[in-house]
């Protein structure tokens, strides 16, 4: 990965001083020396160790399951089947049209395996070699069923049917349940969008381009396994350490599919080596408490890569079709979408996010966006970053610049002539708040990089935005104050990309100190209130909002006791910039020797706040890249690259630069060589590192970043989440930018060399 970066970032007056600084990060010292703790990392005294039995078949019924082997093993202390999960019925836990019982037939299969890798077993021994061979002694009797390992072979009326139970949802909106239509199928939900009259629009058109685009399974590439360790104590209290995004998900997900209240489990979260949202959701903790409560030691389970692999959700795989209509002078009269998503074996693929926001950057008055969940034979897929908005914005973004063309307009000018702006509608109605996409694009046409021609044959360039909406949810913190003037914070958020620091530079901003005054922590789900995931770029707004409204609170009662210590009245007290004045006598105190006193006027300062998110609002991006394409080879090579977003405010300047590179890195990957290659039995053939292309610091130039700071007026500081948009425009503008190197339009991702030859050769022929 590119380690350095020519940042820019607007100008604008530094309002503060600590928010838009750049101090070290708390957790940084023991992550270099290696003393931080990580899932795989906990040890327990007595500790078992775990190993999971998985489907060799993509789609296969389950007749039965014989353990009686591996249980004679010696050394060997539990065996797990479904059967050991007392699974209640239809609470609504985390997949879309599901509950519990499929929530834990995801973990466990039951009746069936759906997607080779799918576990149906599991076993705890007193070494991790005597349970990799306890697992050869189980003995499955399987009817191999035809696996259903495309979206266009699912959506087929007579195709095989994954659930035999399940019937398709229509909806208006993302996360509601829909109507139950009643047919039964391998859709599980049908989602859709309308504004204005798509006919009328297509009508006034004088230009109508359409495409169809397909983007294939992708993993998120985090360094760590998911690895997790159980220990279900006597009094029936269970405590489970875990490499987690979420820790308060994992507590209400167990106590669902154990049947034990929520009351009695506590999370502990460990350090996490990367997630991306694929560590959203359980996989493990369930197996390893069962395994516990039946040994009756804590149990440890940790994935192989190849687990993690074939075990685990990647992002979906896709099948979109697009149509646009524009005015000869380039205004969109009209748009309709058809996307459908690979889902895996189980419902609840990203296709919300997609009918959201593939249209986001636009003004389009008339629209029609359809969206399908479709289930196959392939895991069950998961978040990644910004989950399911590079395949939408790649169903769009490649047409505007071939839309461009055919009106002769620049394509940057395209985009500005139809830009999005405050009160225009979302494809749900809703009109949009203020964020910076017209500031966006003009700082993108405008930019050095888009204004330098290209220097050499076989070369192209790609601009492309990306378009994300995020909600928010609620988050905790609690602050405690120190003699010495320091405080110490800790929330429930894991800390991913620096959250720990943002988080705690928002408190210091309110409190008037520093940031190394900040001792932040993150909590289990014992010690802090409920805090929902560290995802959907939430964390730093909506955890760093209750450390604001908690540092706010802070001050008003230290303003208490400034008050008795000059003998006024609280209202006579006020703080400035870390000091408590009393106009009237001229009377004023530190934060820091208020600190030291608290203990003779009145004993300790703390306060915990719990805060539901005011809404985040939407984030946009975009990028400008060069490429150049051998073509005896097919190979790319990216020349150059600008990656732009509005951040809103840049809390931490440098940890924006780094999630704005990352997301981009990965996004170059997922477009040019990352992809699940599947055998006609819907085996996985890639499901290493080794084989699994991942970008490497040879495959990418430095990502120049370019902050765009468009204040969001729905937090304090102006903040907007940054962690997932910067992966949405790279997949469009590399496909444009190898388009416009070949001379081909590239529909279909990702770009490898064998893809591009066909493309010439079809050119040439």
């Amino acid at each position: 990965m590119a380690t350095t970066s020519r940042s820019q970032q607007s100008q604008q007056t530094q309002q503060y001083d600590v928010v838009g600084t750049r101090p070290i990060r708390h957790d940084g010292l023991e992550k270099v020396i290696g003393a931080a703790k990580f899932g795989a990392d906990t040890q327990l005294s007595g500790m078992l160790h775990g190993k999971v039995l998985r489907s060799p078949h993509a789609h296969a019924r389950i007749k039965s399951i014989d353990t009686s082997k591996a249980e004679a093993l010696p050394g060997v202390t539990a065996v797990v089947t479904s059967k050991d999960f007392p699974i209640i019925g239809n609470v609504i836990i985390d997949l879309a049209e599901g509950g519990s019982r499929l929530l834990a037939e995801h973990i466990m299969a039951a009746d069936k395996a759906r997607y080779k890798g799918h576990a149906v077993a599991a076993v705890s021994a007193t070494s991790a070699h005597i349970a990799e061979a306890a697992l050869e002694l189980i003995e499955v009797d399987y009817e191999v069923l035809k696996p259903v390992l495309s979206i266009q072979d699912s959506m087929k009326d007579d195709a095989p049917l994954l659930h035999d139970t399940m019937t398709t949802h229509f909806k208006l909106e993302r996360f509601a349940r829909g109507d139950d239509t009643g047919a039964q199928s391998n859709i599980a939900s049908h989602i859709q969008h309308k504004l204005g009259d798509i006919d009328k629009g297509f009508a006034d058109a004088d230009v109508i381009v359409e495409g169809e685009y397909t983007t294939q399974t992708v993993h998120q590439g985090y360094i760590e396994p998911h690895a997790s360790t159980a220990s279900w104590a006597g009094d029936g209290r269970l405590t489970i350490w875990t490499c987690t995004q979420g820790a308060f998900a994992i507590r209400s997900s167990c106590s669902a599919i154990l049947d034990i209240p929520e009351s009695r489990i506590k999370v502990i979260p460990t350090e996490i080596g990367g997630g991306f949202g694929a560590k959203a959701t359980t996989y493990l903790e369930p197996v390893a408490a069962i395994l516990s409560k039946k040994s009756g030691r804590p149990v440890k389970v940790i994935m192989s890569r190849k687990d993690v692999f074939e075990g685990t959700g990647p992002a979906a795989a896709s099948l979109m079709r697009t149509k646009i209509g524009a005015t000869k002078d380039g205004k969109i009269t009209a748009a309709k979408l058809w996307l459908a998503f690979d889902a895996g074996a189980f419902p609840g693929s990203p296709i919300g996010g997609a009918t959201m926001c593939a249209t986001g950057p636009y003004n389009i008055e008339n629209l029609l966006v359809d969206g399908y969940d479709v289930v196959t034979n392939h895991q069950k897929v998961q978040a990644y970053r910004a989950p399911g908005q590079p395949q939408g914005s790649f169903s769009v973004e490649p047409l505007m610049d071939e839309l461009a063309e055919k009106l002769g307009i620049d394509p940057m000018e395209l985009r500005l002539r139809n830009v999005v702006k405050e009160g225009d509608r979302q494809p749900n109605g809703v009109p949009h708040p203020v964020f910076g996409a017209k500031e966006l694009e003009e700082a993108m046409r405008d930019h050095d990089h888009y204004q330098t021609p290209l220097s050499g044959p076989n070369q192209g360039r790609g601009a492309a935005i990306g378009y994300r909406w995020q909600g928010g949810q609620a988050s905790s913190v609690t602050i405690n104050v120190n003699s010495d003037g320091t405080i110490n914070l800790t929330s429930g958020s894991v800390d991913i990309g620096g959250t720990r620091t943002a988080i705690a530079m928002q408190a210091a901003e309110v409190l008037g100190i520093t940031a190394e005054d900040v001792a932040p922590a993150v909590a289990d789900t014992d010690s802090v209130g409920y805090t929902a995931n560290t995802g959907g770029s939430r964390t730093a707004f909506d955890t760093g909002y209750a450390a604001v409204k908690a540092a706010e609170e802070i001050n008003r009662l230290m303003a208490q006791r400034a008050a008795l210590i000059f003998e006024v009245d609280e209202g006579d007290i006020t703080v400035e910039g870390g000091q408590f004045v009393c106009p009237s006598t001229e009377d004023k105190i530190s934060f820091k020797d208020l600190s030291a006193r608290l203990m003779r006027t009145g004993g300790p300062v703390t306060c915990s706040v719990s805060t539901v998110s005011p809404g985040i609002g939407p984030v946009i991006a975009g990028n400008l890249v060069d490429v150049e394409v051998d073509p005896e080879t097919g190979k790319v090579d990216v020349l150059r690259y600008t990656a732009f977003m509005d951040v809103g405010t840049a809390v931490h300047p440098a940890y924006v630069e780094g999630q704005i590179q990352g997301g981009t890195v990965q996004g170059i990957g997922w477009a040019l060589n990352e992809e699940y290659v599947y055998d006609e039995n819907g085996a996985m053939l890639n499901s290493s590192f080794l084989d699994y292309r991942m970008p490497t610091a040879l495959d990418v130039p430095m990502i120049d970043t370019v902050m765009i700071e468009v204040p969001n007026p729905k937090h304090p500081f102006g903040l907007r989440g940054v962690g997932e948009a910067p992966i949405i425009p790279p997949l469009s503008a590399l496909a444009i930018a190898v388009s416009n190197a070949i001379g081909v339009r590239m529909h279909d991702l990702p770009l490898t060399p064998d893809a591009i030859l066909k493309a010439l050769e079809s050119k040439n022929a």
